[in-house]
This record gives C-alpha cells, structure tokens and sequence, in this order.
C-alpha cells in the first residue's frame, strides 16, 4: 500500500495507515483506531492509525517468532543485501521521508528532517557493512580439543521508540537487530508513527514476512505489552527516564535483555580560551548546536546547563543571544525555517511551566525571553529562551525539560565547574570547549557521560558508541560493540577431538 506523505496530499480526507504485521497490513483486531495529529497546523489530524493492544502484540510476536528461525539461519551475505537494499530505497525516497518527518513531529525540514533520514541511511549501509563481524572465536585448546564461540542473536527483539527522531532511533536499532539476526516488533510513538510505518512499507519487499514487525497504540497499553510478553527476548527502549525504570523492572523481572537510551541534563562547559575574539562566534555556534534549539531542545543529547568562565561570562552571553535570536521559528515544511514546534499541548505546557518557575527564581537574568508564538497556521510554536545567573540545584537546572530552554551557570575554578558537572542524576552526553588539549581532555575523561565533544556540538557519527551512565541508561547503540553486545549472546562450544 502506497501511503499519502504530506499535508497537501492528504487533503480534507485523512488516511487510514493500517500496522504491519506478518508481512500483512493490518487494522487492530478490535478495530479501534487513533488520530495523528499535526503539532505544526493547529492541532490538525492528517492520519489514523490503528489503536493496538495486547491482542495485536501477541499476533507481531507470533508472527516475528515464526519467522526468527529462517532468517537467522540465513548466511550473512543474504541479510547484507537486505538491508543494502533498503537504504537504497529509502534513499530513492528520502524528500518524502523528510517531509513526512516534518509533519509528523514539528522537526524543521532543512535543519532536522533531512538529516535525520540522512542517518537513517547511514546506519543501514553501517550495520551492512559490518554484518559479517558478529562472530565468535576461536580458542587454543591443544591437539585434542576444538573449543569455540558462537554470537547468536538473541530472537525476537521489541524496539520502543519517541517521537522526538524517530527515524533516527529507528535507525539505531532495527538494522543492527536484523543484520545479527533477530526478528522484530516495533513500538513507534502515538505521537509521530508515521515515518515508522513508512519505513515498514518501503523495508517489506526486501524482508521475509515476520521479520519486520509495526504495531501502533499507546504507549500503556500497546508498548506495556511488549515490555511483558514472554514471547520478547529483548527489549530496547528508548524515552524519558521514569518510563525506562519501569520497562527495566517490568522485563527484569523475567530475565529478559533489555537496553535503556534514557533522559539527560548535559553539561556544556566554556573555558576562557574558547571565547577569544577570534573564537567566541564558532563557540556560540557549537553551543547553539549542541542545545538541539534546531530541534526545539527536544533531544536527550541537549546540552541545556551551559557553564561558562566568569573571565568571558558576558561576551559570550551577548554572542550566543545574538545567534540564538537570529533563528526562525516556523511552520516546518519551510526551507527558511530553522526551528519546528513541540511536539503536542501536554509537551508544550510542561516546557512553558518551566520557562514561569524560572523566570521567578531569585537573581535570574532573562538574557533572551522566548515564549509561544504563532507563525501562520497555528500550533505548539516556542521561542528559545536562555536564562543566566541560574544556580545549579534549582529545578530548572536539574530536571529534563526538553524544550528550547538553556540555563547559565558561572564558574571560576575547574574542580567547581567540574562538581557541578557531575552533580546531576543524569550522564547522557556533555561537551568541552577549550583550546587548551590537556585542559580539554583532562576534563572529558572526569565527566561523568557516556558521550562527550570536545569543541563541537554536533550529532552521533554512524560506528560510535553511544549510551549513558546513572539514569541516562543503560547499553549501547550505534556501534558495532553495541550491536553485538547488545543483540547477541555468546554461546561457547567444546568439542573433544
């Protein structure tokens, strides 16, 4: 089935996107569905999409298990090609992709939605090219004994996925899953399935049926019966960090593998030597990039506590200002735009109550004052607002707020500003800006994140790995040490000779 991919297309009648389940598209079995909403035109609905519950889950698990066995006996060629042949065909579809991202989840065309498939592609020629290292080895036994190991792909895996990039974590996990040789059941948020079962549509002709799962629906009822199905052998979850607690409890308690990409509150620190006058507007830009305002702060990875050296406090809030203030806010299919909207009301609200108890604490500083706007057509549009003089244990410093929102924070002493680094239940990702190699490294090696920049803002690279430490998560994605370690288990073999 050919979907509808953008607003224009779709007209006044909205779609019906069925769920793909068995190498079928499918409605729920109690033919109950759910409007997908537009956060960019006033709340529109441009979509329904079948409301799953348990009953459908246990049908994609019966399906990916059915199917598991045929597909992990492949020679690993044969899932290379696959996967090849599937990034060469998102590729051949990669503006529609876009657009359809942008509609999907507010993320700007040209700064956000375009990348992310860019990724998406990426990780499925990456996981290709690597798929003949899952391998196992070979040990020195003697004359007498042949002792080996296998890497074996763990079954069905049940992928759960946001809706702040869901292609790009897509792309995190389902080529590295099927490449070692497992069976999946997708998850994709109830805000933003779209680009998911788009994927599914263009993934299915080069894909056993079974192998590829999407089931729709909420996250408590569709998503909760994933995380519990005995048929699941592991669950990879990605989300805030209240809901991955609860996955991992819920599928601790049968032994099931599970990986957790969770919540964060990433430090970004400035050293007075990345702040010369030569170098101050590059800095600003790192810091602007690693804040993801582009992609209105909705991402894990924000570096939204920025402390900066007292020495260059203030030309560098007079920099960065001028540059975060120069991004367009707009409706996300524009070129010109550089900024989308939040992602729902309930996100939107949340953001704007963090935004009004900052804004009251004692001795802030308002260095850019953003708030709702309405550019057009309506819907969940925010300025980005940046804070100065914030203290490091106000709420606003310490909890995710997943919006376009960084708070400043002064700091004269690197144990001090390290201290406060550290200080946060989060450790997702942090980044350096120093010209000063010892002083920058030294720093990097005592933070305490899974990923950290040292004088750049930007995105993952395909190869890297990529997780958190404390409640930032837990396992790695993106990598091929990931992947194995993650999507494999290790099954060692003595034989007597």
């Amino acid at each position: 089935m050919k979907y509808q991919t953008t607003i224009e297309t779709a007209g006044t009648d909205v779609p019906d996107w069925n769920m793909f389940v068995g190498g079928e598209w499918v409605s729920a079995l109690d033919g109950t569905w759910a409007d997908v909403v537009c956060p960019s035109r006033d709340n529109s609905v441009i979509a329904r999409v079948p409301a799953g519950g348990p009953l459908d889950v246990d049908r994609a698990v019966a399906a990916a298990r059915s199917a598991q066995p045929a597909w992990r006996a492949l020679h690993f060629t044969v899932r290379q090609k696959a996967l090849l042949d599937i990034a060469d065909a998102i590729e051949a579809e990669a503006e529609s992709f876009a657009s359809l991202t942008a509609q999907d989840t507010g993320n700007a065309l040209r700064t956000q939605a375009r990348p992310e498939v860019n990724t998406l592609i990426a990780l499925f020629r990456y996981f290709a090219g690597v798929a003949g290292e899952f391998k196992g080895t070979v040990l020195p036994a003697g004359d007498g004994q042949l002792q080996y190991t296998r890497q074996e792909p763990l079954g069905v895996v049940g992928a759960i996925l946001p809706w702040n990039s869901p292609l790009m974590i897509a792309a995190m996990k389902l080529p590295a899953a099927l490449v070692a040789g497992n069976t999946v059941v997708v998850k994709p948020a109830e805000d933003g399935p779209l680009t998911v079962l788009r994927l599914a549509e263009v993934a299915a002709p080069f894909l056993p049926a079974g192998v590829l799962n999407v089931v729709t629906g909420d996250g408590a009822i569709a998503g909760e019966a994933i995380v519990g199905h005995p048929g699941i052998d592991k669950v990879s979850f990605t989300g805030s960090s209240k809901v991955g607690k609860h996955v991992g409890e819920v599928a601790g308690a049968r032994l099931a593998h599970a990986s957790l990409e969770l919540g964060g509150k990433s430090p970004c620190i400035v050293f007075p030597s990345a702040a010369t006058e030569d170098r101050i507007a590059e800095t600003a830009a790192g810091v602007l990039l690693g804040m993801r305002f582009t992609r209105q702060g909705q991402s894990c990875t924000a570096g939204s506590r920025l402390f900066v050296h007292r020495d260059v406090y203030e030309p560098f809030l007079a920099e960065l200002a001028a540059q975060v203030g120069a991004l367009k806010v707009g409706d996300p299919l524009a070129e010109e735009t550089d900024m989308g909207t939040i992602i729902n009301r309930k996100q939107y609200e949340s953001v704007c109550a963090y935004v009004d108890e900052g804004k009251k604490q004692d001795g802030v500083r308002i260095v850019l004052d953003g708030g709702p706007t309405q550019p057009g057509e309506g819907g969940y549009y925010l300025s980005p607002t940046i804070l100065a003089d914030v203290s490091n244990d106000w709420r606003i410093a310490r909890e995710e707020v997943f919006g376009p929102v960084l708070v400043v924070i002064p700091w004269d002493d690197v144990e001090e500003v390290i201290a406060m680094a550290n200080d946060s239940h989060y450790g997702l990702a942090a980044f350096v800006w120093s010209q000063n190699l010892t002083e920058a490294l030294d720093t990097a090696h005592r933070i305490e994140s899974g990923w950290v920049q040292v004088n750049q803002g930007g995105g993952q690279m395909v190869g890297q790995s990529y997780g958190g430490y404390k409640e930032s998560g837990i396992g790695r994605e993106f990598s091929i040490e990931g992947a194995v370690a993650g999507f494999t288990q290790t099954k060692q073999i003595n034989v007597r000779l």
